[in-house]
This record gives structure tokens, C-alpha cells and sequence, in this order.
């Protein structure tokens, strides 16, 4: 696995500690939603205690739903185990300042069992690890980059609440797809998210503007998987509190309104250890009519989207973890239905773009805002597992409008239909094991409950009077 520096070194942080310029330091966790969730502490305590001992959290962490009430259906944690606490052990090479908050620094943390009896498998962050720990063993290491869609409103998140968020402001009362015009008027706060995230050791590269009303993309240089799902975590939490400071919200809902849906599209390559590129094959990138669109790819690269393709639909629960995720499925919506692969074909889910080298990459369109990194990710890997070892081999590459393609295997049209594929993949059970198959199924299975039992807004208008 990739070596990474820390932003800032631990001897960095004692000398920052000492002169006055840092005195809090947060340790977080992310939870199954996605969520940094954890302890700030004073720096002198960070520095004499929590760096070497690390610290503890309730394990409920990784048993609640969204709104954090404990719900049954957990073997690791309960009222009948007690809710005791794992552990949480620093990751320094995560360490960072925090530009938007004074004298603040963070990290993430790895979770461990107190009793010494191994990593908790179920979080997020160790099964991102394990897998990319398994693509090792191939010789091979995965290389991201995560394109977070967000909707920006003028209001406040605690006027939102109150509201019931309806009737919000949002930034922009028009479409500013690529628009510098629309996005100027909100240029003060895009600047600040990128400059800010720039100075936690993220690297920004572009900001623009989006379909939806209001809705923006900041872009983020790719990096090895790990190190894009912790700063996409770190990212998202940091936009929406810069938000906050300056009177508005965010929102990373897969679909927010009637219009556009906010997506993440993850861009995936393969290196060798020694840092080659893995997927590149012979031929010219480009279309190739008499190989199928594959002549560009190698056997590992074409074997990798071979392996995401057959994988799909059954790990799609990792890259769409909520009831909300599948409303962006729509023909047309640019939000993929058609589980296809194309060269710079924006109807498949699976999208081939790059020059060769290292920028040839597989785009994943099914993904949206809403997803846990590490467990988008971590399917991603999985998938490609399951092409290589099985020596997959690639369907020719999809040449016109995927949506149309009634042949096609579709992405799962509800998060009922994605758990139920999720429970009986034999392939999710060999990747993950199945207290990790059970962990995220009781999850989903928690979210249809708690719908079930909902009366909307919808059913309100539509049945008040006239029913």
C-alpha cells in the first residue's frame, strides 16, 4: 500500500502546540453513513496520552441509524451486550490542520477491539483496508478520484430544519452548467471551501457549475483509495460546516428535488507496486470496432471492467446505501439504469475516459453524493478481484444510448431490491464475509422499516381531501 505523508508531522503538531497556534485536536471515525464522527481534545492531553493510547467510543457508532437511535438487528452491538466501546486508534499519517476551524487539527482513527482480539470488521475504514490489502496480493494497488455534486442553499441549516426544507432558497435560480457568470455569485464561499481544503492537505483543482438550481462540483486530485476516501470524508463534513459558518447549506442528497440528482462519480485505475500502469493495454486509446472498444485495455484492465460489470448489481447497495440513491435513476437523468460500459459514453454506468498511461481510468456512474467512500470503494476493489481471479472476459464496449438498451441488466431500482441482492451474493459473502453482509443489510433493512412506517408529504396531498 501507498506511503503517504501526513500534512502535518506529529513533531509539526507539538511545535504548533507549544508556540500557541493549535490547542484542539479531533480524532473521528466514519461511521456507516459516511459520517466523521468522534472526540476533540485539548492538544497538551492529544500529545501526552491519545497518541500513544489512543482512545475509545461507543460501539453503538456503527449501529444506529441516520437520526442515532439504537435499533436491534447488531451482533457487535446491543442492549443485550451492553454498548460497550472500541477502540480508536490514531491514524498519523491523517494528521492535518484545519483551516476552518481556529486552532484545530484532526485525524482519522482506525477501530480496534479493546480485548485485543482484532480490527472491527464492520467499519467502513477496515473493509476499504482489507480489500485493498487483497488487490496487494495481486501485485496491484487502486488509485481514485471521488466528483462530489452538492446543492447550495442561501438558507441556514437550522432555518432549513424549522422550515420542514421546504420552500429553500437555492444559490442559483437557474442552470449554470460550466456557467463562471452563475458561479461568480457564489464564488466568495467556493473559494474558501477550496482554499481551506487546500490548507488541510487536500489538493483542489476546479469548481463549477452544475444542472440542478443551486448545485455546484468542487474537484479534488486523485490519490491511492485510502487516501481519497479519507479526504472525501473529510471533505464533505468540512464544506458543510465552511457552509454553516457563512449562513447557508449544503446538501449531498442523491436527489434533493424533482431535478437533477447529486451524483459521485469515482474515477478508478489500477498500478502495479512498482507504480506502472496496470490497465493500459497495446492498441490507441480510442475506439477500436474491430476489438470491441478493448484493444486500449490490457488483460488486467479489461478483466477489472469485466469483474465491476458482473458485480454491479449486486454491490450496489455499497454504491447506493439509501432509499433516496435510486430516485436519481432516471433515463436522461445522466444517473445511469443500464449496467453497460462505454468509451466516453456518459448513458453507461461504467464510463472509459484518459489518454493512455496513467490517466486511463474506468468513471463509475452509479454512485451518488450520499455514499460512504470507503465501502463505494471497497466494492470497486472487490469487483475487480472478482474479474481478475475469475479471468472475466469483456463485453464489447456500448456505442450509443445506453438508456435505450432494453438487453441490458439494469442498476436495482430500489434499495429493497439492492439488499436483497446484496444478501445472496455469493461474491459479496467471499469478499466481505458475512458479519459484513449481515452488519449492512441490517442497516438498509432498518431504512425500509422506518420508511415503511412514514407518512409523507406526498401521500398528505394526495389524500387529504380527495380520498
Amino acid at each position: 500500500m501507498t506511503v503517504r505523508r501526513a500534512a502535518l508531522s506529529l513533531e509539526e503538531l507539538r511545535v504548533a502546540v507549544d508556540a500557541g497556534q493549535i490547542d484542539t485536536v479531533a480524532l473521528a471515525l466514519t461511521d456507516m453513513q459516511g459520517r466523521l464522527q468522534g472526540k476533540r481534545f485539548h492538544a497538551r492531553h492529544f500529545l501526552d496520552e491519545v497518541v500513544a493510547h489512543g482512545s475509545e467510543g461507543c460501539n453503538y457508532l456503527l449501529a444506529v441509524d441516520v437520526d442515532m437511535n439504537t435499533v436491534d438487528g447488531y451482533a457487535m452491538s446491543s442492549w443485550e451486550r451492553g454498548y460497550g466501546d472500541f477502540a480508536m486508534a490514531p491514524d498519523l499519517s491523517t494528521l492535518r490542520r484545519v483551516p476552518w476551524q481556529p486552532g484545530t487539527a484532526m485525524l482519522l482513527a482506525d477501530l480496534r477491539w479493546l480485548d485485543g482480539s482484532g480490527d472491527v470488521v464492520a467499519s467502513p475504514r477496515q473493509i476499504l483496508r482489507r480489500q485493498l490489502d487483497r488487490l496487494a496480493q495481486h501485485g496491484l494497488t487502486a488509485y481514485a478520484g471521488t466528483e462530489l455534486e452538492f446543492v447550495l442553499y442561501r438558507d441556514s441549516y437550522e432555518d432549513a430544519w424549522r422550515r420542514g426544507y421546504r420552500d429553500l432558497s437555492p444559490a442559483n435560480l437557474y442552470n449554470i452548467d460550466y456557467s463562471l457568470l452563475g458561479t461568480a455569485r457564489v464564488e466568495p464561499l467556493l473559494r474558501r471551501i477550496r482554499n481551506e481544503m487546500a490548507g488541510a492537505g487536500l489538493v483542489p483543482e476546479s469548481a463549477k457549475g452544475e444542472c440542478n438550481l443551486g448545485q455546484h462540483e468542487i474537484a479534488f486530485r486523485y490519490a491511492d483509495a485510502l487516501t481519497c476516501a479519507d479526504n472525501h470524508a473529510i471533505y464533505k463534513n468540512g464544506a458543510k460546516e465552511i457552509a454553516a459558518q457563512e449562513g447557508m447549506s449544503i446538501t449531498f442528497m442523491a436527489k434533493p428535488n424533482q431535478r437533477e440528482g447529486n451524483s459521485c462519480h469515482i474515477h478508478f485505475s489500477l498500478r502495479t507496486l512498482a507504480g506502472g500502469a496496470a490497465m493500459v493495454g497495446d492498441g490507441r486509446p480510442g475506439p477500436a470496432a474491430e476489438s470491441g472498444g478493448r484493444a486500449h485495455l490490457s488483460a488486467v484492465g479489461q478483466r477489472t471492467l469485466a469483474g465491476l460489470l458482473a458485480t454491479m448489481r449486486e454491490l450496489s447497495l455499497l454504491y447506493a446505501p439509501n432509499i433516496n440513491s435510486y430516485k436519481r435513476y432516471q433515463p436522461g437523468s445522466f444517473a445511469p439504469t443500464a449496467v453497460r460500459w462505454g468509451i466516453d459514453n456518459r448513458t453507461c454506468a461504467l464510463r472509459l475516459v484518459g489518454h493512455g498511461g496513467h490517466s486511463l481510468r474506468v468513471e463509475n456512474r452509479v454512485p451518488g453524493a450520499d455514499v460512504n467512500p470507503y465501502l463505494a470503494l471497497a466494492a470497486l476493489v472487490a469487483g475487480t478481484l472478482h474479474g481478475i481471479e475469475n479471468e472475466l472476459p469483456l463485453e464489447e464496449a456500448y456505442g450509443g444510448n445506453a438508456y435505450e438498451d432494453a438487453s441490458a441488466p439494469r442498476v436495482p431500482a430500489s434499495l429493497r431490491e439492492a439488499v436483497g441482492l446484496w444478501e445472496t451474493s455469493a461474491v459479496a459473502r467471499a469478499a466481505f464475509g458475512d458479519e459484513v453482509v449481515a452488519h449492512y443489510a441490517n442497516n438498509a433493512r432498518v431504512e425500509l422499516a422506518a420508511f415503511d412506517a412514514a407518512v409523507t408529504d406526498w401521500e398528505m396531498r394526495r389524500g387529504f381531501e380527495r380520498l
